[in-house]
């Protein structure tokens, strides 16, 4: 039976390397280009703030074609779903009939992600959807991945939470409220070593910095909590290989 071409919605970070290990094991799937959101004016992943370096090398190490998709700073939704309009269309004439996500629980995005694809007539895979993410995280170790906080909301966390690698205690210290795979947006992660790696990507702690950003309005344009909120970054420098 011909497998579905597939193209994976990458993050870099423990989730999608998860979901996609899972999809690998499915003989139902071909995934053949990892999709990612960059930051066009500091060239890093959205978001995640890894830079891209780090992210080519990572999916050089995944043996799968990787597509950026370079974004303003800030974008408005309106040149966002320009851009995704344009890259779905691409990809969609390049013969790909279905997009895998690393979601796990939040209705909305997939609602809105369904949505939209479906009017290219592509199809979702969520290979993690609906799992206790503390199982995740749990099985994720035990099976050999290795990853590294790369940023935090400083609502749940200080600078020395950042740049701390996933472990077993890890788990059972997070502070009451935090998802474990910080599904809520508290912690981002990059994925550097793990089963579906031909190597582990290699890499410096850098500088730890704090950053503060305008809280997304609701749809009657009110602000919903407090007018800012801080994020903690730490940034990962790639090393130099011979």
């Amino acid at each position: 039976m011909q497998k579905h071409k597939t193209y994976f919605n990458w993050s870099s970070g423990k989730d999608s390397a998860l979901a996609l290990y899972y999809l690998q094991q499915n003989q139902d799937y071909s995934i053949e280009q990892l999709v990612t959101t960059v930051n066009s004016h500091y060239n890093r992943v959205s978001m995640h703030g890894l830079r891209t370096d780090l992210l080519l090398a990572q999916t050089k190490a995944l043996n799968i074609k990787a597509s950026l998709i370079e974004l303003p700073e800030m974008p408005s939704m309106e040149i966002y779903e320009d851009v995704m309009l344009k890259t779905v269309s691409q990809l969609k004439a390049d013969g790909f009939t279905h997009s895998a996500f690393g979601d796990i629980f939040l209705e909305d995005l997939r609602t809105y992600r369904e949505n939209n694809l479906a009017k290219h007539n592509i199809k979702t895979v969520f290979p993690i959807w609906k799992k206790d993410t503390k199982t995740l995280l749990t099985e994720f170790l035990n099976l050999g991945f290795k990853t590294i906080i790369v940023c935090a909301n400083s609502k749940y966390f200080d600078a020395d939470f950042v740049g701390t690698i996933i472990d077993e205690n890890f788990i059972a210290n997070l502070p009451e409220g935090v998802d474990p795979c910080g599904e809520n947006g508290e912690f981002h992660t990059f994925c550097f070593d793990g089963p579906i790696f031909e190597n582990p990507i290699p890499f410096t702690i850098g500088e730890k910095v704090y950053r503060e950003y305008d809280t997304p309005k609701t749809d009657n344009n009110t602000v919903c909590s407090a007018d800012k909120y801080g994020v903690w970054y730490c940034d990962l420098i790639p090393n130099q290989t011979t």
